[in-house]
């Protein structure tokens, strides 16, 4: 059966990340160390070339593929920017520490948005019609290798929402300009809106915990 192998690579540091802040929308480009630090791991791992790469249109994502994925084919989807994060945009946990709002949103769930800003829930059904529209493009493209560049909360939703075997969110946090790799069947992804998470990526030849095919269906 034929596969299809997508790697999901998170964008490159920029300075609100090294402030702290919350930065969804807000569109800033990386910053000296986050580029830097692309560099650094290029030298460091195989970062394994794709034949396309879908991505973000936020310039930290675009930078990004520029440097880990320079002169592929690109295609830019409003689908995966970052998640809208309203009135916390541009602030760091400090500063909103004693907002109501805010001691509400840390508290999780699907359909708890920030003030003015979006859902869990909101961000897992754009990743669904991302997926959907980059799995389709892959087939009808006849591409078998090719590279998401996007926001480290997306990457956990669409992992955690549609890889096997399941886990948490978190479990699929992942370090600037690193990522997982999936691999998609036609018929898993029709029956199950399912894919396999096969590894890291760039490759690391970690071991992934022990769970089976098989788990997803019987937990």
């Amino acid at each position: 059966m034929k596969g299809y192998r997508i790697a999901f690579i998170r964008h490159g540091m920029t300075q609100a990340n090294l402030d702290g802040r919350y930065i969804g929308t807000t569109d800033l480009p990386l910053c000296r160390e986050g580029a830097d630090q692309l560099y650094e791991k290029i030298e460091k791992y195989d970062y394994p070339s794709v034949q396309k790469v879908y991505t973000s249109p936020l310039k930290r994502c675009k930078q990004t593929i520029s440097i880990l994925q320079p002169n592929r084919l690109v295609a830019e989807m409003p689908e995966l920017r970052e998640m809208d994060f309203g009135k916390f945009e541009n602030k760091t946990a400090d500063e909103l520490m004693n907002d109501p709002d805010y001691e509400q949103f840390i508290k999780g769930g699907l359909d708890n948005p920030p003030p003015d800003g979006e859902s869990t829930r909101d961000v897992i059904n754009r990743c669904y019609e991302a997926l959907n529209i980059i799995i389709s493009d892959m087939m009808y493209e006849g591409l078998t290798n090719v590279a998401v560049c996007t926001h480290g909360g997306l990457i956990m939703n669409m992992l955690a929402g549609f890889g096997v075997p399941k886990r948490k969110p978190m479990d699929y946090a992942c370090d600037f300009g690193e990522g997982f790799e999936v691999m998609v069947t036609a018929s898993m992804w029709q029956r199950s809106n399912a894919f396999e998470v096969i590894g890291t990526y760039p490759p690391k030849y970690e071991e992934m915990p022990d769970y089976t095919v098989e788990d997803y269906y019987t937990e």
